[in-house]
């Protein structure tokens, strides 16, 4: 992915706003590419020890004052989506019917570009409805078609730079076809979240990397967020959010502690170190009897039964706030003390977990009802690090759901790769 200029930054900013409209379901922050690094496994930062190959770095504040705005756009489980989503199936139906769009060369473009790849781009751009404005110059990338590729960009789920990079090249090469098939599965999807979805709700859309406090139909907040990895899934589920613990302390779970910990344990001892007293973790035997950390032997079978806590800290990688809610699969919703991941475009990095962007807000909109948790006071116990569990008045209900294809009724289709390819079409739509 090419890093953008200094001389970019102010047109790629003044873009943004055209776009926001489109962009609803992508914090439109400005990515600036690094090459891929490796990183010593550390629970104290990153309980699943990975980072991406698509790594990404962001500007904070950036990100920050997008959080800060208003949100815009519609509701992903708006009622309105329902017939937009069908109309939708019937275009990329009629799309197909034509023979597609051809396939757009790999090759880097950017405003200013010129020659047969740039043609093909753009008759890309213009099946799909991307590209709305007529040009006499076909093989130049001029300001309309640098608009059309921004509107592709952030209804794909992709940053809005107006640069055809190679992750947009692969997101352009998805077939028509296979866009098609996403949302024929995913309307039925978009039916059944929508017949159920009450007044007020929290939805975690997992490929979309997101998450909406929705209240009477309306978008309170939206919020980037980290969602599990490729082989750690987060999973699809129903529940409510009824506990709110501030400065928690961290409960490693059973895929952490199998995966990450005991490796990491064993490889240290070998070495005559010990990973919980460099991590400052906590054992514990059945009995709840806290042990030496330098006597767990990591080759021992009795090992498989201890538990593991990390006590409330800045460094504690559930951040000052974990969100609680009933289910099967030892899953929660948390902030993080390490938040460089939200800035990324791929952001499948956790253990199954949900990590959440500008969480105060939306521990603050959950606790309305409670009426003595103003932001003020989130940001003091933040502050404090004071340890508090609080108990929702009103349970707030919580849908973790999969959704990679809807329409809203503006008529922008919106694609999200398929990150645990469930949409049975193979990897296609998940290569970007």
């Amino acid at each position: 992915m090419r890093m953008i200029d200094s001389n970019r930054i102010g047109a790629v900013s003044a873009g943004l706003a055209a776009t926001a409209m489109l962009a609803f379901a992508v914090p439109v922050f400005l990515v600036l590419a690094v090459p891929a690094v490796g990183q010593e496994w550390n629970p104290l930062r990153d309980p699943t020890g990975s980072v991406s190959n698509r790594a990404d770095t962001y500007d904070r504040e950036f990100v920050r004052e997008w959080e800060a705005r208003p949100p815009k756009g519609f509701a992903t489980l708006a009622v309105s989506n329902l017939e937009a989503t069908k109309a939708a199936v019937r275009r990329y139906g009629d799309i197909v019917k034509q023979g597609g769009w051809p396939m757009v060369p790999d090759v880097q473009m950017q405003p200013g570009s010129g020659g047969p790849s740039v043609g093909v781009l753009r008759e890309r751009l213009t099946i799909s409805g991307d590209l709305k404005e007529p040009t006499g110059y076909k093989d130049h990338f001029d300001s309309y078609l640098e608009k059309a590729v921004k509107r592709f960009q952030a209804s794909n789920g992709l940053s809005p730079t107006g640069i055809v990079d190679k992750r947009t090249i692969v997101a352009l090469n998805v077939p028509a076809a296979t866009r098609l098939r996403q949302l024929q599965s995913n309307l039925p999807r978009l039916q059944e979240l929508q017949r159920s979805a009450p007044k007020k709700y929290v939805l975690v859309n997992i490929p979309a990397q997101q998450i909406e406090a929705i209240e009477n139909g309306s978008v309170v907040s939206r919020h980037a967020g980290v969602v599990g990895k490729i082989d750690r899934p987060t999973p699809i589920l129903r529940s409510a959010v009824h506990e709110l613990n501030f400065n928690p302390v961290w409960h490693l779970p059973p895929t952490v502690i199998e995966k990450d910990l005991s490796p990491k344990g064993r490889d240290m001892q070998r070495a005559g170190q010990s990973v919980l007293v460099k991590y400052g973790i906590d054992a514990y035997d059945g009995a709840g009897r806290k042990l030496d950390p330098t006597k767990v032997d990591w080759n021992a079978p009795a090992t498989k039964g201890l538990t593991f806590k990390q006590q409330p800290g800045k460094e504690n990688p559930m951040g000052f706030l974990k969100i609680n809610f009933h289910n099967q699969y030892s899953v929660y919703m948390h902030d993080t003390p390490s938040d460089s991941v939200f800035g990324r475009n791929f952001r499948a990095a956790s253990s199954g977990c949900v990590r959440v962007s500008g969480i105060e807000q939306l521990a603050a909109w959950m606790l309305a009802e409670n009426g003595d948790w103003p932001g003020q006071r989130i940001a003091e116990i933040k502050k404090t690090g004071e340890r508090r569990d609080v108990k929702l008045k009103r349970p707030v209900p919580l849908y973790f759901a999969y959704l990679t294809a809807w329409a809203t009724e503006d008529g922008v289709v919106q694609f999200r790769r398929d990150l645990y390819q469930k949409d049975g079409i193979g990897a296609v739509a998940s290569a970007y």
